[in-house]
This record gives structure tokens, sequence and C-alpha cells, in this order.
């Protein structure tokens, strides 16, 4: 018979589940299935430690095999929270909100601890926001993301913005890293599904004020609003981390890395100049062994980036 409890959480709208003390999952809530992807049948039974939903953090660390908050809570008995990125079933991160909190007897044991989680990803804005991309024939066809003439128009609204208000904002650009060798190795399908992955994963990480899109090929361009160029940089480089941590479903789980240029925008900028300079950096990333970012820094004076001279 089941029991009482069981009754109540699978009636919320949260993901819940339950762990026993060695950190096996007992219970797995109809919310935990449709936020992960991953049904009951699958998950009860295993331990955290099988790391079946690869929690990372903001960093990219693995929590499940060497700093599971659940197995904090167990062993010092206080409630924990934080925001960490799960592994969806079909292959990328899901931002998640998670507080968990011990469970004891009736001698003040703890023998078991639970977790809900939340999706963070702000799926009622993007999927509002997506159907008006589509009214408007802006999404790359294959990954749902915006597509290049939506990346533009975006980057030239926000360089107005810049301009009239002082608004800041950055580029990052990012390109696979040997993809024509997944192509070559594993077929263009395969290929079709590390894009799509990858699409997943910087939608589900993306503020509801950013904007991600495929910029062709195997390029990627995010547009982040209201930064600093150190802020540029974390942002970019959880971008990576979480690309590494992510899977592609294919007949074996495949990961891929992604080289990354980030670049602020400056007053005189142009989208092609601002583009250009992302992709130079991006270029320097793939240079310097891939799997990195690269920022610019100090900006060159203006009469080096524009031409600028006396008159």
């Amino acid at each position: 018979m089941r029991k009482h409890y069981e009754f109540i959480l699978e009636a919320l709208f949260e993901g819940a589940y339950i762990v026993d003390k060695d950190r096996r999952i007992q219970f797995w809530n109809r919310s935990a299935e449709q936020i992960t992807g991953f049904s009951a049948q699958e998950v009860v039974g295993s331990r955290c430690s099988d790391n079946l939903l690869m929690h990372v953090d903001e960093r990219g660390a693995e929590l499940c095999t060497h700093l599971c908050p659940i197995a904090a809570a167990l062993e010092d008995g206080n409630m924990k929270e934080g925001l960490v990125f799960l592994h969806h079933k079909n292959g990328h991160r899901v931002p998640v909100s998670i507080r968990i909190a011990p469970i004891r007897d009736e001698n003040g044991k703890i023998v078991a601890a639970v977790e809900f989680f939340t999706d963070n990803s702000t799926l009622y804005d993007l999927s509002q926001r997506l159907r008006e991309l589509e009214a408007l024939a802006l999404l790359d066809s294959l990954t749902g993301i915006s597509n290049r003439t939506h990346l533009e128009s975006e980057i030239e609204a926000s360089l107005q913005e810049k301009q009239r208000y002082g608004l800041s904002f950055g580029i990052i650009f990012l390109d696979i890293d040997n993809f024509k060798d997944v192509n070559d190795l594993y077929g263009h399908q395969v290929g079709d599904m590390t894009l799509k992955t990858i699409a997943g994963t910087l939608r589900a990480s993306a503020r509801p004020f950013d904007t991600f899109g495929r910029w062709g090929g195997e390029e990627f361009v995010g547009i982040i609003k209201n930064v600093s160029l150190s802020q540029l940089q974390g942002f970019a480089e959880r971008c990576r981390t979480l690309i590494e941590n992510s899977t592609v479903q294919a007949d074996a789980p495949l990961r891929v890395t992604v080289s990354i240029g980030a670049a602020l925008a400056r007053d005189r900028d142009t989208v092609n100049s601002l583009i250009r300079r992302a992709d130079t950096l991006m270029y320097e990333s793939k240079r310097m062994g891939r799997n990195r970012v690269t920022v610019e820094r100090e900006p060159p004076p203006v009469d080096a980036v524009y031409g600028v001279g006396p008159i």
C-alpha cells in the first residue's frame, strides 16, 4: 500500500524525490518525470552516486559524486537550497532551484531526505517568446532558437539602446570543437542532435532578457545584456562548462565542447564590427587548444579600431 505522503507528493507541481541513508532513490513523483524526462521506473532504486541526473553547479563541478547537497543534509541534518543544473534525458541541461530537507524517525534519527526541485527556465516566458518568433519566421528550423536574421536585428536594437540610454551588452560567439569529426564519425543525424542539444542547453541557461541563436553551421551567438566585462566572461564560462557536461543521446552518449569569444559592445560598433571581434576571439580560443573562453581585455584606441586620425 502506498504511503500517505506519496499521494501528497504526487500532487505537487514541483519535482520531488526521496532517498534513504544510502542515497538510494525510493520515490520519484510525476513532476520529476516531466522536468527531467526520466520515468520513476528508470530512477527508483538507483543511487545518487550512479550519477544518472549528473547534477552540476554553475561552475560545472559534479555534485552527485563529490559535493552532493543531499549527502550534506543527511550528514548535518540541516536544510539545503540552491541552484543546480540537472541532466535531462534528452541530453541538455536544465537549471533547477532545489530545496532539501532531512527526514527523521520518531526518535529523531535521520533516516532519509527529500528534495524538491523547480524548473527555473522561465518556460512560460520563453514559450510565449518562441510563438512570437515563429510567427515572424525568425527561428532556426533545426534547433528552435533564433536564426541569424533575428540575431542581427537584436544586436542592432541593442546597439541603439546603448547609444540612447548607455545600456551595456556583450556578444559571446560559440563554435563547436571538431564538429566535422562528429559528422564524419557518427553521421549527420548525430550532428543535428548535437546542434539541438547545445541549443537546448543555451536556451535553458539564458536569462529572460538575453538572446541565443544559431549564427550558421556549428556557430552560435549569445546577446548578453546589462553586463560588465568580468560578468560577460563568467557567463561565457558557465555556458562552456554546461555544454561540456551535457550529452548527446546517440547510440552511445557523446560529449562535445565549444570554443568561445566574448566582446563588449563599444560606442561606435556596428553589427559587423562587434561580431567580427567576437569571432576573432573565438578563433583565439581554438588556437589556444579549444574548449576555452577568450575575452578581449583593454579596448584599443579609437583611432586603431575605426581608422580615425587627425584632420
